[in-house]
């Protein structure tokens, strides 16, 4: 599919040969979903979500690849059926079997990393499902799996890192929580320095910016994806919540206070965007991770997750000025996170060979 990148680990880490983690705005080749196949992770809620699957691509194959992970063949025929359904017109659709144990590619797949000529590299984190709390086995060899599909080589990082615990500018600055990458299910032996060098030898990043707790009903220790985005080389949306007897508001404005006083790779203040949180969503007497914050940003596209709630609005008007010359689909996701995730969740992506243009580093705010 694509021709092999010079990489020569003997000539250091990734960060040393120029390569870095591009912006989710910056072009991309393709973006990667695991189609979901395993009815208890959404118990009693499973028939919505292959659908959800397939408005999703159906969304993202205008404007560009989607490559989906389909684990065996009663999985190939609920994709099928289901994107049919849904009206795709597959022509830049391509399955590959691959064994999976949850559908969640953003932390199972690949971290892709490009230098500035355009070669690529897969970075092959440990994963272990969030601390150890589901099995594994199959999702850990995922990036492996990516490699021989796309041709590109992959480099092995000794450090348990899921994609949703990180979020980048593309210009060196890197956003995470001291909930999850701190937490000892992770990297026990661990300290910061060391998971900061990690981080900088192989994702390109100088400047690490650590924000507190997670969202209530995350199981995953706090992913920043829940949190805190950039949309812009220094422009962040944040999510608030306004109730201040709801439980996430004191863990919110503690965050939105660090994010004040943080600056970008040159020094630079952060201008933050606040949107509020849709109320409480609680599924058989559990509150779930309903965020605005766990969009994706396509070529053409930002899928944003909605909740039937009123501050929907808010999060579609700002996603829309933040990115004027993409589609906002609003889709509802209600049915999505009984199974603790979203839009961002189950999507990576895959950056394009060629630079992005001048424009995309800058604000649109």
């Amino acid at each position: 599919m694509s021709s092999p990148t010079a990489f020569d680990p003997a000539l250091g880490p990734p960060a040393a040969q120029g390569f870095r983690m591009p912006a989710e705005w910056e072009p991309h080749e393709a973006t990667w979903l695991t189609w979901p196949h395993d009815a208890a992770h959404w118990p009693g809620k499973f028939e919505p979500i292959p659908p959800i699957w397939a408005r999703l691509v159906k969304e993202l194959e205008r404007g560009e690849d989607v490559h989906i992970l389909i684990h065996d063949d009663a999985t190939e025929a609920a994709a099928t059926a289901a994107m049919d359904r849904a009206g795709v017109i597959g022509r830049r659709v391509r399955r590959h079997r691959v064994l999976n144990n949850f559908s969640w590619a953003r932390d199972h797949g690949p971290i892709f990393v490009r230098d500035g000529r355009g070669r690529r590299l897969i970075t092959h984190w440990r994963y272990n499902a969030w601390g150890e709390k589901y099995a594994h086995d199959l999702d850990d060899a995922i990036p492996a799996a990516v490699a021989r599909v796309t041709g590109l080589p992959a480099v092995d990082v000794p450090m348990v890192l899921e994609g949703g615990a990180i979020d980048v500018n593309g210009c060196g600055t890197l956003l995470t929580t001291e909930a999850c990458l701190l937490h000892p299910n992770r990297n026990p032996q661990w300290r910061r320095p060391r998971i900061e060098q990690t981080l900088r030898d192989n994702l390109g990043v100088s400047n690490i910016l650590w924000l507190g707790e997670g969202i209530a009903g995350d199981d995953t220790n706090g992913h920043v994806d829940d949190l805190a985005r950039f949309v812009g080389p220094r422009t962040v949306l944040a999510v608030v919540e306004e109730d201040a007897a709801d439980e996430n508001y004191g863990p919110l404005r503690e965050n939105l206070g660090r994010l004040g006083r943080m600056t970008d790779q040159d020094g630079r203040p952060l201008e933050v965007i606040e949107v509020p949180l849709p109320a409480p969503v609680v599924w058989e007497g559990m509150r779930l991770p309903a965020s605005y914050a766990n969009f994706y940003i396509g070529n053409e596209v930002v899928l944003l997750t909605t909740f039937n709630d009123p501050n929907d609005q808010k999060a579609v008007d700002a996603l829309q000025r933040a990115f004027p010359t993409r589609r906002v689909a609003a889709v509802d996701a209600r049915d999505l996170i009984w199974g603790l995730g979203a839009f961002h969740c189950v999507t990576q992506q895959q950056p394009s060979e060629r630079p992005a243009p001048t424009s995309n580093f800058k604000s649109k705010i």
